[in-house]
């Protein structure tokens, strides 16, 4: 901008993106598994294990194996990681101009000082062997997606819906207007509306849970043409398999250059679906707030309103709104171009997936808000029990169905029970003393009768306490 200084050139850099600034403290653990340099970081270690299979397998007829301190030092590679490495990467990049390629020539400067100059000239050259850069990224993509799901992801969610779980719990037997369209409707219990989003969620949980992590190395069109042409003698088939499933992944057999990318399009629907719940149970309590159903604690030291100094504004949930639909849109966009490459490939999901990170963050993120606004609230039952005390109209539906029943069981005097209550209740509110009147009115058999008398919509919530205990099931 004219006259002013430069952001662009400040030192440390600024974050362009949200999640690398503001947020940076929320997302910080997803930087281990999915930013540029633990892709770069899984690269050295694919080609490293690489290396250490075909020797240990003996894929190449003449090779000795590795020793067991040269494996240790090897895997001490990627295991030392660090920003060192990120720069030495980089500067062998600029050369290569080559991702993969710049790995394989940083691990090649390693090998003499672990081997030994004179065999060091050899085992170079199974550094990468048989590999196009597809067979490298792909098993790296898998274990940097399986590491974020399940030690950072899976994590935060799961404590996430425990802790709704919990809340469902403690509110089992908390009255509550049920509201349909927005209309008032019949009672429930805020735990059990509780443990309806805990369920939901906790479904999404088991599949995310038990999600395929596949990959392949076969070669530049999932052949194996490049193995079997240098050493026909070996069961490349074998060997690639042994080797993927070492890795922790399962084998995908049947690739072009790429592996298809379909387990992460499943993944990536899944947890969108675990998004979208999630901001459902945000809006929810956000508008049970608006009804005063929940007070916002006070004393966190946050503000409001600008202007307003009574606002405590509900704003973790509203801030998870905003990045469940930022991260859905990645991981919408994520799940349904993956799935599709030009012939044997094409280079559309190299630049896709470096936004993997970007999409994981923002949910974590919106994770991390609802918990937060979670942890602040305070549920009202006065407030619940003030809106049941003025919607006695609701009781015109178990009334109708009682009459009903009896009706069906050849009691006289119970016909058009819906046309009855429809006509006392529809459209306008009526009081505990005008249901009173008019049960006493219906000649009902004493028994019904007496039920209906004691009932209050407080009461009218049926099994909805004990249906908070199937969250154990």
């Amino acid at each position: 901008m004219v006259g002013m200084r430069s952001l662009a050139d400040a030192t440390p850099p600024i974050a362009l993106g949200a999640l690398d600034g503001r947020y940076r403290g929320a997302v910080a653990p997803l930087v281990d598994h999915l930013s540029e340099a633990a892709l770069n970081r899984q690269r050295v270690h694919v080609e490293v294990e690489w290396l250490i299979h075909l020797t240990a397998t003996g894929a190449v007829p003449g090779v000795r194996p590795l020793t067991d301190a040269e494996v240790a030092k090897l895997r001490d590679i990627p295991a030392q990681f660090d920003t060192v490495d990120i720069v030495e990467l980089a500067e062998i990049e600029r050369e290569t101009v080559h991702d993969v390629k710049a790995v394989e020539y940083y691990l090649k400067r390693r090998l003499a000082a672990i081997v030994g100059d004179h065999d060091a000239v050899g085992l170079a050259e199974l550094i990468h062997f048989g590999c196009t850069s597809e067979d490298i990224n792909n098993l790296s993509y898998a274990l940097m997606v399986q590491g974020a799901t399940q030690h950072v992801w899976l994590l935060k969610a799961i404590a996430l819906v425990d802790q709704i779980a919990a809340m469902a719990r403690e509110l089992a037997d908390v009255p509550l207007l049920a509201h349909t369209h927005g209309q008032p409707a019949t009672p429930t219990t805020m735990g059990k509306e509780l443990a309806v989003s805990a369920h939901r969620l906790r479904r999404q949980l088991r599949r995310i849970a038990g999600a395929d992590y596949l990959g392949k190395i076969n070669g530049a069109t999932g052949t194996y043409g490049a193995h079997v042409a240098a050493v026909p003698s070996t069961d490349w088939i074998t060997v690639s398999k042994t080797f993927v499933e070492s890795l922790g992944l399962r084998w995908n057999p049947l690739t072009t250059q790429i592996e298809s990318h379909d387990w992460q399009a499943e993944l990536y629907a899944d947890i969108a679906r675990f998004n979208r719940v999630l901001h459902n149970v945000a809006t929810d309590m956000w508008t049970y707030i608006s009804m005063g159903y929940f007070a916002q604690s006070r004393g966190q030291g946050t503000v409001g309103s600008s202007t307003m100094p009574h606002k405590v504004n509900p704003i973790r949930f509203e801030n998870a709104e905003a990045n469940l639909e930022v991260s859905n849109a990645l991981l919408d966009v994520l799940a349904t171009t993956l799935v599709t490459s030009r012939l044997q490939r094409d280079l559309t999901d190299s630049s896709m997936q470096r936004n993997i990170g970007t999409a994981y963050g923002h949910s974590v993120l919106a994770i991390d808000n609802v918990g937060r606004g979670l942890a602040g609230l305070d549920a009202a039952p006065a407030v619940m029990a003030a809106d049941l005390d003025a919607n006695w109209e609701v009781l015109g539906e178990p009334i109708q169905s009682a009459m009903r029943a009896l009706g069906a069981q050849g009691v006289p005097g119970m016909e058009q029970p819906y046309e009855r209550l429809k006509e006392l209740t529809r459209g306008r509110r009526i009081t505990e003393a005008d249901l009173r009147e008019f049960v006493r009115g219906l000649g009902l058999p004493a028994d019904v009768e007496e039920r209906f008398l004691q009932m209050t919509p407080a009461t009218y919530v049926g099994k909805a306490p004990q249906l908070v205990d199937y969250l154990d099931n």
